[in-house]
């Protein structure tokens, strides 16, 4: 993990055991996620109640207990959690039903490392998951700074001449890799014409 991002808790359930085992080793070694595996219903209600997971992977097939009826209650408990569902037994008619139900992604089995992967880092940045609030807060307040800037239609170097500070500094506030600081934030605002605090309040942190 880099600086400002934070491990995503990924929680599984499903109930055969080698594609838990699998998932654990394959998403424990992306160094991202702390992963936790279920092959019950009422183990993953159990373990949610201790710690909270930002990603379910849900199994639709599970024998007596069906995978629309957990989303029910996953959904019912934790309003706006993100749900991904993974089924060995793909079908256009089960996709459509739990996409009504505000899944974010289904994934038949077999999937690919890469289909996994993407998958993931989409729900991620959907969800602004894996980031610490500094980090989320650098991030959003340089893409702001970029609109404001694009919105004059000025270069990074008019914005840089504007505010006395150097393009390299602009460009990295602005992707994010660096918080400006007090200073800087305060020219920044200044040869944009907005107040520090108006900047601020536009970013919803």
């Amino acid at each position: 993990m880099t600086e400002g991002t934070s491990a995503i808790e990924l929680a599984l359930l499903d109930d055969d055991g080698d594609f838990r085992t699998y998932m654990e080793d394959l998403l424990a070694d992306e160094g991202l996620y702390h992963v936790r595996t279920y092959g019950h219903p009422d183990e993953l209600f159990a373990g949610m109640e201790q710690t909270l997971a930002d990603i379910v992977l849900l199994d639709m097939k599970m024998g007596e207990r069906t995978g629309d009826k957990v989303l029910e209650q996953l959904q019912a408990r934790y309003p706006g959690l993100c749900v991904i569902i993974v089924t060995g037994y793909p079908s256009l008619e089960d996709m459509r039903n739990t996409f009504r139900m505000k899944v974010f992604d289904y994934l038949p089995k077999p999937f690919t490392l890469a289909q996994i992967r993407q998958t993931l880092r989409n729900a991620a940045d959907a969800f602004g998951l894996g980031r610490t609030p500094h980090g989320l807060l650098r991030e959003r307040l340089g893409q702001r700074i970029k609109v404001l800037r694009t919105e004059r239609n000025w270069s990074l170097k008019d914005l840089a001449q504007s505010a006395k500070l150097s393009v390299s500094q602009i460009s990295s506030i602005e992707r994010g890799a660096h918080m400006p600081s007090i200073e800087s934030l305060l020219a920044i605002c200044r040869a944009l014409e907005k107040r520090p605090s108006e900047v601020l309040a536009s970013i919803e942190f």
